[in-house]
């Protein structure tokens, strides 16, 4: 028997009931350090984009400022062969708000998205969202300078969608249905949104949690099938914004 606080444990219990406690490589990798490193990021291109000219009030932007340089812009990017402007406006925001808004919802959604899919699947459907919401603000507004992780972010509540619904909770008991409804309120009702970006991040975010949450928890996919198919789709959205880019003297929508 082992002399505990309260009576006595036999040994059995007493390691059955052992606190774990992870230190070194273990502790650091059960950190969400790929949500943190993608925060500081942001904050720290903002911190240049401010430091180059552009304002801290929402749409402020300079002529020669960072904005300027890498936002989305379809003319430049089919005529000047800057395909970069896809990734790279995913990035920047308009103002000290706009980022705050952004770090916060990615602050709440991303640690618990990421310790559920594993720091890899997390990034890489980050950055499918992102460009998945390229495509879909230079197919909606391609004469419009669009920059932000809002896509991204939308991507992540797309995911969480299926995240809730694979432990049987429903969005509105989980209050993640009030959050989309909010969303897309200010979404469709507020002219400076790209609704275009929201709605591309959005549906690749219900992709991806379709295949993690679903298709992979069904079927018996092979090894790295997963990360493969949202290598796929952040290929085919670049290849799609591309596109898209090139119909800027003639928009579709």
């Amino acid at each position: 028997m082992n002399t505990a606080s309260v009576g006595f444990h036999c040994p059995d219990c007493a390691k059955a009931g052992k606190q774990k406690v992870y230190t070194g490589p273990g502790l650091f990798l059960s950190q969400p350090t790929v949500t943190y490193a993608l925060i500081a990021i942001n904050v720290l291109v903002f911190a240049v984009s401010v430091a180059m000219g552009d304002g801290l009030a929402f749409g402020s932007v300079a002529r020669d400022g960072l904005l300027a340089e890498g936002g989305a812009f379809a003319p430049f990017i089919a005529e000047n062969g800057e395909w970069w402007r896809i990734i790279t406006s995913g990035f920047m925001h308009f103002g000290a708000m706009h980022l705050a808004f952004n770090m916060y919802a990615l602050y709440i959604l991303g640690p618990q998205l990421e310790r559920s899919v594993g720091p890899v699947r997390f990034v890489l459907i980050y950055f499918a969202c992102l460009v998945a919401g390229s495509f879909g603000a230079l197919l909606v507004t391609p004469l419009g300078l669009t920059a932000g992780a809002s896509g991204a972010i939308f991507g992540l509540l797309g995911v969480a969608v299926f995240a809730a619904r694979s432990v049987g909770l429903s969005i509105w008991d989980t209050g993640l249905g009030s959050v989309l409804l909010l969303n897309f309120v200010i979404t469709f009702g507020w002219s400076s949104v790209s609704v275009g970006g929201h709605l591309g991040g959005f549906l690749a975010g219900l992709l991806c949690g379709w295949l993690v949450y679903d298709v992979a928890r069904r079927t018996r996919l092979p090894k790295f099938a997963l990360e493969g198919a949202f290598v796929l789709l952040t290929l085919v959205c670049f290849a799609g914004a591309l596109w898209a880019a090139t119909t800027w003297s003639n928009p579709i929508f």
